[in-house]
């Protein structure tokens, strides 16, 4: 016989059971009843949105360009699309980037307009990049400029005169200097085998650090501690000889000279009150600055720098020229093309260089910290190999040169082409351009970086910044003879240059 005890618990189980399935029931209805009402609403707002009643026949809108009315246009005529490479160039000032950002001034925005006004895009696709298959070789951020971009796209390309009339649409700031027919599956960004930027330097910032500056003295004592390591640099200790000689001639004692360099270190020159000191600070500095913008590099400087460049040619782990990288993270690992160093050259009293890096692939700030990285060690008089050196395990913080000076020169299909050429297809380059090209950087994009650099003194002020910091003498010790050594994690967060314009950032 079975007991009551185990009778009463099997009654109590299952009634349990049932409310169990009970509620499962109702969770699943209302389940159900919520799906329907959706489903419902949505059909609803579909023949809502898509659909409109004409003459009493309903007529679908859905994606159609509408009139002020809030009804559909006529659908034009439908023309044959093929699918091309645009090759483009542009001055970014102005723009907030590259990339199509509404309602924001873009680059895109102006080439799109250009292109449905002069019926290379159908005005039913015009808004929409998608219904295009847009796409871009390398995206520029604000203020950025491009002297040869691609981007591959669907257009209708009877018009004989297409290509002008898409430029007598867009500023003179933006141009398209041709246009490449390409396969269907053809995508700019993922096809481009390699990229080259050029770099703008003032040949004045190869000049050494101030002798009585933090980083001066930091070169000086290393050199003592360890002799044999560091260069002589004999061009640089006269052209410091002739500055203290020309403030002289201009009446200004070297005790004057103390005060000022003790009232930079204090950061006296930002009082909101102007006092004696500040007043001496900015008369010195501008003495300083136009004596600085005379100067013209030697030869065997010029070389250094050249020297220096080539030290990236290869492939290497740039762990330390970009940020948030490892050693041991796989894709640290670059290869550099070929680095070529321009001769000397003066626009409006300031001598100039330019840097054209060909590599296969960038990360964030490298080319910024290559270029700097290559500058200091020449100006600091360490052995050129400190650049190499900066490849292996250890970590060191490096600055990121002034955005400034950089610019996209053009993305490159070598790799590609021969196979657009087995299509029967022309080869994607930017050689036929270059007179053009040539002389749209010298008007729109040379001119805006020397004007602004002449205004500013971005340069002068990077270089002042890093001579003068005044933070633990540990973190530009790879500068000096002393070599690289082991940072704190405090030591190697990334620093900011005071002053420096966030938004000029290029993607590299």
């Amino acid at each position: 016989m079975v007991p009551k005890f185990l009778q009463k618990l099997k009654i109590q189980l299952h009634l349990q059971l049932q409310k169990s399935q009970l509620i499962q029931l109702v969770y699943k209805r209302k389940m159900i009843e919520t799906m329907m009402i959706t489903y419902t609403n949505q059909r609803k707002n579909r023949s809502e949105i898509g659909m409109t009643k004409k003459n009493g026949v309903r007529e679908r809108t859905r994606g159609r360009i509408l009139d002020e009315n809030g009804n559909p246009l006529p659908r034009e005529e439908r023309k044959p699309k093929k699918k091309i490479a645009c090759l483009i160039g542009y001055c970014g000032t102005g723009y907030h980037g590259m990339q199509l950002n509404p309602p924001h001034k873009t680059i895109e925005g102006d080439l799109f307009d250009a292109f449905v006004k002069s019926g290379a895009i159908s005005r039913d696709n015009s808004n929409d990049l998608k219904k295009s298959s847009f796409q871009r070789a390398a995206r520029t951020d604000k203020g950025v400029h491009a002297s040869g971009n691609v981007i591959s796209l669907k257009m209708i390309i009877e018009d004989p005169e297409v290509l002008s009339k898409i430029n007598s649409h867009l500023p003179d700031q933006i141009r398209v200097w041709g246009m490449e027919r390409v396969n269907k599956t053809f995508d700019c960004r993922k096809m481009c085998s390699s990229r080259i930027y050029e770099y703008l330097l003032p040949t004045y910032s190869l000049l050494p650090p101030k002798p009585t500056s933090p980083l001066g003295k930091q070169v000086t004592e290393a050199k003592i501690q360890f002799p044999g390591v560091a260069r002589d640099d004999k061009e640089g200790q006269e052209w410091w000889d002739s500055v203290y000689t020309n403030l002289r001639e201009n009446s200004i004692s070297d005790e004057q000279i103390e005060i000022a360099l003790n009232g930079l270190i204090n950061n006296q020159e930002d009082t909101k009150i102007e006092t004696e000191t500040s007043k001496l600070i900015k008369r010195i500095k501008k003495l300083d600055n136009e004596f600085r913008r005379s100067y013209r590099i030697s030869q065997e400087r010029l070389q250094l720098l050249r020297d220096a460049m080539q030290q990236y040619i290869g492939h290497h782990n740039f762990h330390n020229y970009t940020l948030g990288k490892h050693f041991k993270d796989p894709s640290s690992n670059r290869y550099m093309k070929s680095i070529t160093v321009s001769d000397p050259f003066v626009i409006e009293g300031t001598e100039w260089c330019s840097i054209k890096i060909h590599g296969q692939s960038f990360m964030l700030h490298q080319i910024r910290k290559m270029i700097a990285m290559a500058t200091l060690v020449v100006r600091c008089g360490c052995p050129l190999d400190r650049i190499s050196q900066a490849f292996g395990p250890d970590k060191i913080n490096i600055p990121k040169a002034p955005a400034l000076g950089l610019l996209l020169e053009q993305p490159v299909y070598e790799g590609y082409n021969s196979k657009l050429e087995s299509f029967g297809y022309n080869p994607i380059e930017f050689t036929k351009y270059e007179k053009e090209m040539q002389d749209f950087k010298m008007k729109y994009i040379y001119d805006k970086i020397y004007k602004e650099e002449s205004q500013e003194n971005v340069f002068y002020g990077f270089f002042a910044f890093i001579d003068g910091f005044n933070g633990d003498h540990q973190i530009f010790s790879f500068l000096t003879a002393k070599g690289i050594e082991k940072l704190t994690k405090d030591e190697l967060k990334e620093f900011e240059i005071p002053n420096e314009k966030k938004e000029s950032n290029i993607e590299e």
